[in-house]
């Protein structure tokens, strides 16, 4: 937004219902910094539906923002729209498999980083600009990311109260993530919860995670073995219950089944002999979370190599529709252990009864014992 020397008033959009007014700021003014946004609410200059506002305070949807004249720093703007390559443009449509008003949802595949980092230029939030409308200022944002190596279901917020939305979904764990790997050998136990805590290995630079049963961070995975081909391989679903960076792989390896392909955590041993591709078989199959438009639930092919993998072994990938695994039952309440408690020592008096009575009845008193003679 351009500097201004007159007074500017804004009306609180749909979107920006219930965030605080410093965020507001952060969002459609960056060039404003949070002292100027500051010293303007304690001088009163800003004015929410005419009254002095803090930077603290929630917005609700219609009200009229106030913003004084100045404070604008241009070289703080918003960074322009990058020119994408044709090639660019057909990568970034081909990875789209549905869009909302609110989201878009793509089935990233293996090799490409989820964001930018050292050497690293191709990555999916480079081709964001993609999807940016002729005239739309308001560029897509990630809000949970995949290893380089996974592919599968990547969700893209289209706006800023739509990431907020989505990122409290996947940071309260109600949004339901459902993993297809295939796996070296096959589990003892075919369905179960794997609950190893863990942390970054000391020496790989935070490049790679370990079971750290100290100091390590609380993570769950629950799965089930959908198919198994003798014991040389199985296909597992993985539903993380916790999201901690290389969960899935971590724990597949760490009960002595890593998935196949990856040879950061499997070593030698995460590789199948025969045709079978050298790639990582791990797919984020399946989303199902809650969104501004209603409930999202969206499935993600196969990339080439898992589905060849798949056909070569000879599992059917009708045999599993990548359900959630179903959730422990909830806590009981203190007044249903008591009942529980009390229906269980009525059950075991019951079926005392028969024994006392086959051992000569009442009191067990001796057989005959006060009879008249």
């Amino acid at each position: 937004m351009k500097t201004s020397d007159e007074v500017r008033n804004f009306t609180v959009t749909a979107d920006d219902d219930g965030i605080r007014l410093d965020r507001w700021f952060k969002r459609h003014l960056p060039q404003v910094g949070f002292g100027t946004v500051s010293k303007w609410a304690r001088t009163g200059q800003i004015r929410v539906d005419g009254s002095r506002a803090k930077p603290d305070d929630r917005l609700s949807e219609g009200q009229q923002i106030r913003v004084p004249p100045g404070g604008d720093a241009p070289h703080k703007g918003p960074k322009p729209k990058r020119e994408l390559t044709k090639a660019e443009i057909q990568q970034a449509e081909d990875m789209l498999i549905q869009q909302t008003d609110s989201a878009l949802v793509l089935n990233k595949p293996p090799g490409l980083a989820t964001q930018g980092g050292t050497n690293t230029f191709n990555h999916v939030d480079g081709l964001l600009d993609a999807y940016m409308g002729e005239g739309n200022e308001q560029r897509p944002r990630l809000v949970h990311r995949l290893d380089k190596d996974t592919s599968g279901v990547l969700l893209v917020a289209r706006t800023p109260g739509s990431a907020a939305f989505f990122s409290k979904r996947f940071s309260g764990r109600s949004a339901k993530k459902i993993y297809w790997a295939l796996v070296v050998g096959v589990p003892d136990i075919r369905e179960g919860v794997i609950e190893a805590p863990l942390a970054k290995q000391p020496g790989s630079g935070g490049e790679k995670m370990h079971v750290d049963h100290e100091g390590g961070a609380p993570a769950k995975t629950k799965y089930r073995v959908v198919d198994s081909a003798g014991k040389k391989a199985a296909w597992l679903e993985l539903q993380p219950l916790t999201g901690r960076t290389h969960q899935l792989r971590v724990h597949c390896a760490a009960m002595g089944h890593p998935i196949v392909g990856d040879g950061k955590y499997g070593g030698k041993d995460a590789f199948l002999t025969g045709s079978v591709s050298r790639k990582m078989h791990l797919h984020a199959r399946r989303l199902i979370i809650d969104s501004p438009d209603g409930k999202l639930d969206v499935t993600a092919e196969l990339p080439e190599h898992f589905a060849t993998s798949m056909e070569q072994i000879g599992f059917d990938e009708k045999a599993s529709d990548a359900l959630p695994m179903r959730a422990d039952p909830p806590p009981k309440s203190r007044e249903e252990k008591k009942q529980q408690a009390r229906q269980h020592a009525k059950t075991y008096k019951k079926s005392q009864r028969g024994p006392r009575r086959a051992r000569g009845g009442t009191g067990g008193r001796p057989k005959g014992a006060g009879r008249k003679k």
